[in-house]
């Protein structure tokens, strides 16, 4: 096993709040995938896993070695639930990068206080 790139990332929840308050829908379809956006909608209060999956997305273009560009867009990088811990999904441009870098899967972690959310991301080579 080997790290082919690594990232973190730390996103000011109530940041995360104001942007959510001034841009509303057009904030969340530009940033999150349709199934982000349910996810943390039912949430009791969406905006710290928002945050979480804000900074996701930030340590995985860490990771990957683009931050954000036109290589690889928000939407391209997307963590998803399957009755476990936060995984990463990469589509487009992400998916890409993360082939030619020669990874074969990732680690994720995200946490949250009330007015922090970090998230952690490791890409894994053979």
């Amino acid at each position: 096993m080997t790290i082919i790139g690594t990232g973190i990332d730390a996103t000011d929840i109530p940041r995360i709040e104001r942007v959510l308050r001034r841009y509303g829908d057009r904030f969340l379809e530009r940033i999150f995938t349709p199934a982000e956006v349910a996810y943390c909608q039912r949430r009791r209060n969406p905006a710290p896993h928002l945050a979480g999956r804000f900074a996701a997305k930030e340590a995985a273009m860490k990771a990957l070695g683009t931050g954000h560009s036109p290589e690889v867009l928000w939407r391209d990088i997307e963590v998803v639930r399957h009755g476990g811990p936060p995984q990463l999904e990469f589509h487009g441009g992400a998916a890409r990068r993360f082939v030619n870098l020669g990874a074969e899967s990732t680690t994720l972690t995200i946490t949250h206080s009330d007015a922090l959310a970090l998230a952690h991301v490791l890409l894994i080579g053979p």
